[in-house]
């Protein structure tokens, strides 16, 4: 250390201590002690790896700008997404979609389909329902009673049925008994004889149907006595 940074030093050491405190912290601190020097710029290495950072960051703002937001729940009741337009109400164009039902509830089913019991309770009560053609057997809105149609939306609350008449009804699946028949393998054969022997009929209770689909998937029903019926 020259003579002019050692006298600049003792001078600011002096302003803050005493001479004896001054002089003895110049010695055992400053005096003999190695200054080591750091650049004010890191390395080129460094620069490079900050400036690729900035880009991948600026790239992910850039896609995310692209990238549309996901419609809510409201928004696509406000555009009509689920809706069935005018053009597809018409009981020939889901007569397709019972068959493939009919052909998912014999599987479903199984050996229960000639037997019944609680097994195939258990089945159907978990099943899906989208393409089946049920019936409004009971109700307490006795209007409602006699629809008969191919369910199209199967909603937690109600089942949007397409009627023979083309028309899609709306039917709520509290306080309403649906019959539901699925035809074996042996009577859909252009050689069977009785029709009526050949179908599994089933009633499946509204009120303790109101889940979604996939909901009701994965539960498990219990048998326990209904108050309402």
């Amino acid at each position: 250390m020259d003579k002019t940074a050692q006298k600049v030093t003792q001078d600011l050491l002096a302003r803050a201590h005493s001479p004896d405190s001054a002089n003895r912290i110049y010695t055992d601190k400053i005096q003999y002690r190695t200054l080591h020097l750091r650049p004010s710029s890191p390395p080129p290495t460094q620069l490079n790896a900050r400036a690729a950072r900035r880009k991948a960051r600026e790239q992910d703002k850039s896609k995310k700008k692209l990238k549309p937001k996901p419609l809510s729940s409201r928004e696509r009741r406000r555009l009509g997404l689920h809706d069935i337009p005018r053009k597809g109400q018409k009981y020939e164009v889901y007569e397709p979609l019972n068959k493939l039902w009919m052909g998912y509830a014999r599987e479903v089913l199984g050996n229960e389909l000639y037997t019944g019991g609680p097994g195939a309770a258990a089945k159907l009560s978990s099943a899906e329902f989208h393409g089946a053609e049920v019936e409004v057997s009971r109700s307490r809105c006795p209007g409602r009673v006699g629809i008969q149609g191919i369910v199209v939306r199967d909603r937690k609350f109600v089942f949007e049925v397409i009627t023979k008449k083309n028309a899609v009804k709306v039917v709520p699946k509290e306080g309403t008994t649906f019959r539901v028949s699925v035809i074996t393998a042996e009577a859909e054969t252009p050689d069977a004889t009785s029709d009526a022997a050949g179908r599994f009929v089933f009633e499946i209770l509204g009120d303790q149907m109101m889940l979604r689909s996939a909901d009701r998937a994965n539960r498990k029903f219990k048998a326990h006595f209904l108050t309402k019926l």
